[in-house]
């Protein structure tokens, strides 16, 4: 059992009975019976034969001590209790501390020619005349304190009372204050002078009026100052929101040990202005997911602003593919020039053969927001697809996700700000001319991103990358090349009828004309066996799911419940528009249709309008026929929409019964050509 040596102690030591005069570091002043003092180290004195603590109550839980730290107290009140400790000493044993083996004890305190009582009436007699006022009772009861507590007792207990925050206020006015800095968190920023006002009418309606009286303007001001440390009252409103939904419990630092165990997901307003179609310069938003484990950056697309659930979803879908090489990018961002183990990872997963420096991270777990584009069925069910679980952070708290956060910072500050058309992080820091500098379109915008993230995220070190054997600062690529040599690779890969899996769906009836979504009819002649049909799923009453892409409405895809796999199903009116349209187009287009005079079914004036819609905005205006800048803006979004990848799903073959048969019965050697796809064709050229 251990237990606490403390002044004043009775001890077994070399085969007498001692008494504790002096604890200081590690020795132990010690004082026989007949008053003879003596200096022992600490460790000696516990380790000698027949050592004890004469008296001691030994149910009391002890452990040997030898003094008590002063780190917490001021120093010159930690001066005067060690000057009261030697005081003491010497009242105790006739030698003050630290003096030289051999001195003699001045006469006064000499144990041998004086008691207790005359060497404490000399102490308080000495200490009188050299200016510190202690009587003989005061010098006995700082004895008392030394014997029970030590050093630490001697410390003047006014010096260590608890500050009281607000001082002497009157409690009344504090409780008025908190209420009204409570008030603040939902509220715009205002100045003193507003709290001022507020406080003033809380205690009005709380007590009444002129009962209780506001400090003046400078205590005032005081006590709100030591009531809202660390709430930013008078700061930013978002920064006061986000510390206030802040949660009470400790924090810790967001950690993965493999690629792929935690990836980030957000979407931003990109601080760069891109050209539309229409020649007009606007913002983008950036979505972006980044791996916690490595911070390499696994996807980030560009959309106008507006982000849809089936970006966030095909994003999940582009993160699993490798990045491939461009045409005029240079040959040291290709993977087999980087330090990622490209030859390992090539004979896993052949795709990696001509991709550029970027790995391919499959996420386990996705932090995202609770934006509608995240809960949104559409990305909720393609991270079941793929058998990704979903952590929604807690409700505006963009702390959980800080990593992605800083990072799209850090896009802003290493990217965007070197790119024509930058617009600053807000409107202070904004220029004059930021329409007129931005010259690259959304397409380009979204190859220069892509470029910069291989040669100037992944290559680049990362201060919150270190190496696990020599703690050095590691890039993103390199911190995947640690990891997945003791993780491991398993490379997901992807079909065309994936991609549809990942787009939005609904459920529908296949009727004699075909579909009907959204005031669009879509048809095929392979939808006929199965038209006013029951598909087989009860619990959807028979409907048959039909997914669509919201970018491209020109065709819809009918998962065959039957037969299994997706029919394809085309417009019936896209012979009368050139282009592929977004869902925004066509309420666009609607809603005109629907205000000119009728006379023509709803779908067919809303294809005519669509149709005249794109071609005058392709054209530009014309003194004739100008085109409405909203016209021009819905345009020229629906291009740059069409800009991005979209599912590509092999076309389905035509039916036996299309195929005409001479007369003859013979079959010439005929080779068909297939039809001309002009967006597929351009892609061979990209």
């Amino acid at each position: 059992m251990t237990r606490l040596l403390r002044v004043g102690d009775r001890v077994a030591f070399d085969g007498a009975e001692h008494q504790v005069a002096v604890l200081s570091g590690s020795w132990v002043r010690l004082v026989s019976p007949d008053g003879t003092p003596r200096a022992v180290l600490l460790t000696h004195l516990v380790g000698s034969p027949g050592f004890d603590i004469l008296g001691a109550d030994p149910a009391e839980p002890r452990t040997v001590l030898a003094d008590h730290a002063l780190a917490d107290v001021a120093e010159d009140v930690a001066q005067r209790a060690r000057q009261w400790e030697q005081h003491i000493i010497e009242v105790e044993t006739g030698l003050p501390p630290g003096v030289e083996p051999g001195t003699a004890p001045r006469s006064e305190y000499d144990p041998r020619l004086h008691g207790m009582r005359q060497r404490v009436a000399a102490k308080a007699e000495e200490l009188s005349a050299s200016g510190i006022p202690a009587s003989v009772a005061t010098v006995q009861r700082m004895r008392q304190r030394y014997r029970t507590g030590g050093l630490r007792a001697l410390v003047d207990g006014r010096s260590q009372r608890p500050v009281s925050q607000v001082g002497r206020a009157d409690e009344r006015v504090v409780a008025a204050i908190r209420e009204a800095l409570i008030a603040q968190e939902n509220q715009s920023t205002g100045t003193r002078s507003r709290l001022r006002h507020q406080v003033e009418r809380i205690l009005t309606q709380r007590h009444g009026a002129g009962v209780v009286a506001l400090p003046p303007k400078s205590t005032f001001h005081r006590l709100v100052a030591a009531l809202s440390v660390g709430q930013h009252t008078f700061g930013a409103a978002t920064t006061r929101r986000s510390t206030a939904n802040r949660p009470g419990g400790p924090f810790t630092v967001t950690w993965a040990a493999r690629p792929g165990q935690q990836v980030q997901i957000d979407t931003t307003v990109l601080d760069v202005m891109v050209v539309f179609d229409d020649g007009q310069a606007r913002r983008v938003e950036l979505t972006a997911a980044v791996d916690v484990a490595t911070r390499t950056i696994c996807a980030a697309v560009l959309r106008p602003v507006g982000t849809k659930a089936v970006d966030a979803s095909l994003l999940l879908a582009r993160m699993l593919v490798p990045e491939p090489m461009r045409p005029g990018w240079d040959e040291s961002l290709r993977m087999a020039a980087s330090r990622l183990p490209h030859r390992r990872l090539a004979a896993i997963d052949a795709r990696m053969e001509q991709a550029a420096a970027k790995p391919v991270v499959v996420p386990e777990t996705i932090v995202c927001d609770r934006g509608k584009v995240y809960l949104s069925d559409t990305f909720l069910r393609a991270c079941q697809t793929l058998g990704i679980s979903v952590q929604p952070a807690h409700p505006r708290s963009p702390t959980d996700k800080g990593i992605v956060e800083r990072t799209f910072g850090s896009i802003n500050t290493l990217f965007c700000q070197y790119v024509a058309g930058y617009t600053g992080r807000d409107v202070a820091h904004r220029g004059s001319r930021v329409q007129a500098e931005a010259v690259w379109s959304m397409a380009q915008m979204q190859d220069l991103l892509d470029e910069w993230i291989i040669i100037g995220w992944q290559q680049r070190p990362h201060d919150g990358l270190l190496s696990p054997d020599t703690g050095r600062v590691l890039s993103p690529n390199e911190m995947f090349a640690v990891l997945v040599t003791a993780a491991g690779y398993v490379p997901l890969m992807l079909t065309g009828d994936d991609y549809v899996e990942l787009l939005p769906g609904s459920w529908r009836t296949i009727n004699d004309y075909g579909i009907r979504l959204d005031g669009r009819t879509y048809d095929s002649r392979a939808l006929n066996p199965y038209r006013r049909q029951h598909s087989g799923i009860a619990a959807k009453q028979g409907l048959w799911e039909v997914r669509h892409d919201p970018y491209d409405l020109t065709h819809v895809w009918v998962r065959n419940h039957r037969g299994g796999g997706w029919i394809r199903a085309g417009w019936t009116h896209l012979p009368m528009v050139a282009a592929p349209f977004a869902d925004f187009t066509w309420r666009h287009a609607r809603q005109q249709a629907t205000s000119e005079p009728a006379g023509e079914p709803d779908e067919t004036a809303t294809a005519r309008v669509l149709a005249d819609l794109l071609r005058r905005a392709g054209e530009g205006p014309t003194p004739q026929a100008p085109v409405g800048e909203t016209d021009r803006r819905v345009a020229a979004r629906t291009r740059a929409a069409a800009t991005s990848h979209r599912p590509r799903v092999a076309p389905e073959p035509p039916p036996e019964d299309d195929v005409d048969e001479p007369e003859d019965g013979q079959v010439d050697n005929v080779i068909p050509f297939g039809i001309f796809d002009a967006r597929e064709e351009a892609q061979r050229w990209l």
